[in-house]
């Protein structure tokens, strides 16, 4: 930390304090000395009634984290605020610590380093104590000038964060004369350059200079954090406010993450120019950072292969917690404990957005979402990978089914995820924008939505309200997970590695049947096909399932407090209470949080032979109804496709997330059947012609079936065998239709007709001439 730990500190007597504070140096060392030797859990949980005090809650809780820094050589300390104001000894030094910061943390540093090496500290040996959990966080809007050079704990998503550049931290500086050299510390990014030379010999003026390579630096960070939505007021945009991070904490945090800052707020002069000593009447405020949390139990952690593969990342360790080969065992055997339930798979199905009724399937392809594919990197290790784990989701209907309640949900519990709407982004808030550094004047890249929810999940509400433009730039994310910039000079690759959850309403409010899916929504085929799964979420009056939903609701009104309150210590039953007798066994959220996050973290399932064999077997069975017994196709379906290779890599990922779900090392044959059975669920709701009834994949990438191109291609051969027969070289285009429906057996409207001579005019086999009104056909190739 700037300032806050530079030097060491020497007590010269029992009365010395620091100057201009009441803190006495003598004391702070004694109590925090004895805060480490004997502070137990005990003096922790002594008021809490529902806390059973144990023998092992009684031994002291420091020396063994202690015990376990010396051995791994740690040179920082996560000091859990809350102890010490627990403990009744130390609360005035956990006031000390919030007042002044600068002062008490430089001593806990001392004390710490003394003990850990029993006063034989190594010079690269001494450890940084970095105090968490102050007990309440400050809204970033509410920092004031009274807060400066106070200990505040602020929460935000990180936007932004800079290159790592050398901070001076001690100047090295030899006189030109005589090469006398000394050191000088850096006082709050100060230089006190020395005017003489200290060799009496010499006594020089103004002979000294630095000299960088025997300067000490340490490395800064700057970074850039923003308000949460959940807590920007309304009416207003999300404020911001400017970090540094020195260290070890640099590169901890990655932009899109939520982090709890614990840092002291700084104040410093502006300078009316940078190359004079001449400043303003004002102060520019930062947060100088001394401890980052970004873990939330109730959220998931990034995919593990993603974060093994951005080398750049560190990894600290953001608790005090002891981290022993006894409690990971225990942590393993409540996990397997939970995967060697017999309804895993539904019990887990209904812990995801347990206020919604119905929608079982969907559930099912979201929870197999939360837990995602195994991404394939190529030899080389690089961070994008080359097949895709990452589960992309689209859910179509009518209105009030829960849609965008299932996204609210899943934006809550996914790491790293953004929530946004299609009519309000656009296609640089989607990836990259370009904008000047207010510090440096520079042009640099702000981080968009995809780019913020790399390793998460992107949910994205009102897809088909998006503008074409801004639907361009999916295509390369949803496969790729790449996002390409090429703006202002600077060309670069950014890493989108999201798995993008998105719901859209039909063009007319209510979906039509008659129609399909894609003349339904205003969506590309393109973008279409990208999705593994794609559900169609109808409102069917139902006698039987009304009734069940009307008491489902009713029930969340009529629920008993204490169920709810049983709900976070274990499972929820069927018969929890009476009015939530139709409800099934579910997980506590941050149970299922953990369980998730431990799967992730633990399992990588690999595809067996014989899954491998009954993947090949699934796809051809799916391709197979639509062949002849010569292996050609049928001439009536015009050579349509129930499914593509995109279908059978979806059936890989599913298969491969529903293993990994069960804590299973290989992927078996159960895990793809169910795959098969999800996506054919799926596409007999979403590619499925309703003039034939078939599966016809050409509806989603092309948007239109295989049938009505064969019609489209049998009126347009009708249409040009009738041009030949005319003797004439032009028709005006009524006089074409009036002909046209007289031969034609079925009633033929002029959109209809106004399609197939755009289409006929593409190919080159007509010409339309004149105004839209009056326009006429001439024939050219024939």
């Amino acid at each position: 930390m700037d300032g806050a730990s530079h030097g060491d500190v020497v007590p010269l007597d029992d009365k010395a304090v620091v100057w201009g504070t009441t803190i006495n140096i003598n004391t702070c060392i004694k109590t925090f000395r004895h805060f480490l030797d004997h502070f137990t859990e005990a003096d922790r949980d002594v008021d809490a009634e529902d806390v059973e005090i144990t023998d092992a809650m009684r031994e002291p809780f420091y020396p063994p984290r202690l015990q376990q820094m010396r051995l791994s050589e740690t040179t920082h300390f996560n000091l859990d605020a809350q102890n010490l104001l627990c403990y009744a000894p130390a609360t005035a030094l956990y006031h000390q610590l919030v007042r002044y910061p600068a002062e008490i943390i430089p001593l806990m540093d001392h004390v710490l380093t003394e003990m850990l090496w029993m006063g034989n500290a190594p010079p690269d040996k001494a450890v940084v104590v970095r105090p968490f959990n102050l007990g309440r966080s400050v809204n970033m809007r509410q920092l004031d000038p009274a807060d400066i050079d106070t200990l505040v704990c602020v929460k935000g998503l990180l936007i932004r964060t800079l290159s790592v550049t050398p901070d001076l931290k001690e100047a090295f500086f030899r006189c030109s004369v005589c090469h006398w050299t000394t050191s000088v510390q850096i006082e709050r990014g100060r230089v006190v350059e020395p005017t003489k030379c200290g060799n009496r010999q010499c006594a020089s003026d103004n002979t000294l200079q630095i000299v960088h390579n025997r300067c000490v630096f340490s490395d800064k960070q700057q970074a850039k954090m923003q308000e949460t939505p959940d807590e920007t007021p309304d009416g207003q945009t999300p404020h911001t406010v400017s970090m540094c991070l020195y260290d070890d904490l640099v590169d901890s945090a990655k932009p899109g993450d939520r982090v709890e800052i614990t840092a002291v707020y700084r104040g410093v002069p502006v300078r009316v120019n940078p190359t004079r000593r001449t400043v303003r009447p004002y102060f520019r405020t930062y947060l100088d950072v001394v401890h980052i949390r970004k873990t939330d139990a109730r959220r998931l952690g990034v995919d593990a292969s993603i974060k093994n593969a951005d080398e750049y990342v560190v990894d600290v360790n953001e608790g005090d917690q002891l981290v022993t080969a006894q409690s990971a065992e225990q942590l393993a055997a409540e996990m397997t404990a939970i995967a060697q339930r017999p309804d895993l798979y539904e019990m887990l199905a209904q812990s995801v957005a347990p206020s919604i009724f119905g929608m079982d399937d969907a559930k099912k392809g979201v929870l197999l979402q939360l837990f995602g594919g195994v991404n394939r990197f190529t030899a080389d290790k690089s961070g994008r990978p080359r097949i895709r784990g990452d589960i992309n989701i689209l859910l179509v209907g009518d209105p009030g089914v829960s849609k965008s309640q299932l996204l609210q949900y899943v934006h809550k519990l996914a790491p790293r995820g953004v929530y946004t709407s299609g009519k309000g982004s656009s296609a640089v808030g989607l990836t990259a924008y370009i904008t000047r550094d207010p510090d440096t004047r520079q042009l640099v890249l702000e981080s968009g939505a995809l780019v913020l929810s790399d390793g998460g999940i992107c949910c994205i509400d009102e897809f088909d309200k998006m503008s074409d433009h801004t639907r361009s730039v999916l295509h390369e994310v949803m496969e790729q997970q790449t996002i390409s910039i090429a703006k202002a000079g600077i060309i670069t690759t950014l890493n989108a590695r999201t798995s993008i959850l998105a719901c859209a309403n039909p063009i007319h409010s209510k979906f039509d049947e008659r129609l399909s899916v894609v003349e339904n929504i205003n969506l590309p085929p393109p973008l279409m096909s990208r999705f593994d799964l794609l559900y169609l979420l109808l409102d069917k009056p139902n006698e039987r399932d009304d009734r069940r939903l009307a008491q489902h609701l009713v029930g969340l009104y009529l629920d008993d407090p204490r169920d709810a309150a049983a709900a976070t210590t274990g499972l929820v039953t069927e018969a929890s209470t009476t009015a939530s007798r139709f409800r099934p066994a579910m997980l506590p959220s941050e149970t299922f949080t953990r369980y998730i996050n431990y799967a992730k973290r633990h399992c990588e399932p690999q595809i067996t032979e014989a899954a491998g064999v009954l993947l090949q077997d699934f796809y051809v069975k799916m391709r197979r109804p639509l062949r002849t017994g010569s292996g050609s196709y049928n001439s009536h379906t015009g050579g349509q496709v129930s499914a593509t290779t995109r279908q059978l890599e979806s059936m890989i990922r599913l298969s491969e997330a529903h293993a990994r779900m069960r804590l299973s090392p290989t992927v078996e044959e159960r895990d793809v059947r169910e795959a098969y059975r999800l996506i054919m669920a799926a596409l007999q709701t979403a590619a499925v012609d309703p003039r034939t009834g078939r599966i016809d994949m050409d509806m989603i990438n092309t948007g239109i079936s295989a049938a009505s191109r064969h019609q489209q291609h049998a009126k347009q051969a009708a249409f040009a065998e009738m041009l030949r027969g005319l003797k004439e070289t032009t028709i005006s285009k009524k006089e074409a239709l009036r002909l046209f429906r007289e031969q034609s057996s079925e009633p033929i409207g002029e959109r209809v007709f106004d399609a197939m001579l755009g289409q006929m005019e593409t190919i080159g086999a007509i010409a339309l001439l004149g105004k839209r009104d009056d326009q006429r056909i001439r024939k050219v190739r024939l």
